[in-house]
């Protein structure tokens, strides 16, 4: 039965992997100027184009899809791999940046990081490279893609609670939350009061219970847009009705 519903679920990543062919690119920075700014310790988040990637984007009433980890590289290319992921048909891999320079993308970036931090964060990805895609409920997710469900905003984060409680298993943004919380890094904490006292007290939601988009709703993390970064001047911009105008009046 075990092995039934292993090849059921390898059938199954392997149809809801497949990409849609009505993407839209909108007028992202490109790929080099996002390696300008990227660094260690950055999420990349990327709004997906598979099928699986519209079911995630319609539970979580949002852009982003999919979740990876910037660990970098020795040699600072887009060609060499340095974004940790868990794909659903390759596992836990290690992936160049440019596999997302045709994708809608964002940086999210933690603050405050001590070096030691930063190398324990990166430590948690790099050592779960290998594991395998976390398929349970996947069956779950192909209902959804079929027929859309009268299912009330608030109930849809359960819905994505994708945990088969074995530990070689993962899914994009449960790995990145499970590292940020090995540090006690804050996403979207729970917060509670100290009886008789003005003081907070934080606690960590269960892992599996984050989405990508979080880490972009999180007022933890800063996000980093390499047009602005780097010289943007808005005045150096070439508009088209200003080139019509200078025709006409000529």
């Amino acid at each position: 039965m075990l092995k039934i519903t292993r090849t059921l679920g390898r059938a199954l990543a392997g149809f809801l992997s497949k990409p849609r062919p009505d993407y839209l690119q909108h007028d992202t920075a490109p790929i080099d100027r996002i390696l300008q700014v990227i660094e260690p310790g950055d999420i990349l988040l990327v709004d997906g184009n598979s099928r699986i990637s519209t079911a995630i984007k319609y539970l979580t009433q949002s852009t982003w899809s999919h979740a990876c980890l910037y660990v970098g590289a020795v040699d600072r290319s887009a060609d060499m791999p340095s974004l940790v992921e868990a794909d659903l048909t390759e596992g836990v891999t290690l992936v160049p940046l440019n596999k997302y320079e045709k994708y809608n993308v964002r940086i999210c970036r933690p603050v405050g990081l001590t070096e030691s931090e930063k190398r324990r964060l990166l430590r948690f990805v790099e050592d779960r490279l290998g594991y395998r895609y976390d398929l349970k409920n996947i069956v779950d997710l192909m209902r959804y893609l079929i027929q859309n469900p009268a299912v009330p905003t608030r109930y849809r984060r359960q819905l994505l609670s994708l945990g088969s409680g074995e530990p070689t298993r993962a899914i994009c943004s449960t790995l990145i939350a499970q590292a940020f919380q090995s540090i006690d890094y804050p996403i979207l904490p729970k917060q509670n009061r100290v009886a008789d006292s003005e003081e907070r007290q934080f606690e960590h939601r269960h892992h599996t219970h984050y989405v990508p988009r979080d880490f972009d709703l999180s007022p933890y993390f800063r996000v980093v847009k390499p047009t602005l970064e780097l010289d943007f001047d808005f005045h150096r911009m070439s508009w088209k009705h200003k080139l019509s105008a200078d025709t006409t009046v000529a």
